[in-house]
């Protein structure tokens, strides 16, 4: 497994920026496992019989970054950060037609007791996740990209600090800053 920091993916990126397309080929394998990591810990967070697979979710992202040759990559920290990113944008619009799909089917009659143990199973509205984190963007931007390493690309403390180049402490009192954020949004408080 390659290193998530080895200096190979900043050369390489800035090749394929460059416009040298063998460097998409030679960057795929060196990203791949820490992809695959990131998405494997967004998807144990999904409930029970999402669609969507994890190597589904690294493909889909692969296509978005390496497909965007408007991004001017600065780094491997960069690169990991935009992936956060379209990982959380590609999940978000999965739960969005998931959820369009539901409502298409509005009007049928569901038992009481299925109603209820669908309210007790629902786990976290990636829609209303992403709508908060689009009103803290207009707060902190830099919460929003904490969370997005966080919560969507499942880093840790440290490896958020580190993509973030940033002290441990300083990721600590911004994930406890922006949970707590969330959580009145989410629970349905403005910002003051």
């Amino acid at each position: 497994m390659t290193d998530p920091q080895d200096p190979r993916i900043t050369l390489l990126l800035q090749r394929m920026e460059a416009g040298d397309e063998s460097a998409g080929a030679a960057l795929a394998p060196l990203v791949h496992a820490e992809l695959r990591r990131l998405a494997g810990d967004l998807m144990r967070g999904q409930p029970a019989g999402h669609t969507l697979q994890a190597t589904a979710l690294v493909n889909e992202a692969w296509i978005r970054l390496a497909g965007d040759g408007d991004v001017a990559w600065r780094d491997h920290r960069h690169f990991f950060r935009v992936a956060a990113k379209a990982m959380r944008s590609i999940l978000v619009d999965h739960a969005r037609r998931k959820a369009a799909l539901k409502r298409a089917g509005a009007g049928e009659r569901v038992p009481l007791d299925d109603a209820i143990e669908a309210y007790e199973k629902r786990s976290i509205d990636l829609v209303a996740v992403d709508e908060a984190l689009e009103r803290l963007a207009a707060v902190d931007g830099d919460l929003v990209r904490l969370v997005e390493l966080r919560f969507f690309a499942g880093l840790s403390i440290p490896e958020t600090a580190r993509v973030l180049d940033v002290s441990t402490p300083t990721i600590e009192r911004g994930w406890r800053t922006a949970r707590a954020i969330l959580q009145l949004q989410l629970s349905g408080e403005e910002l003051g």
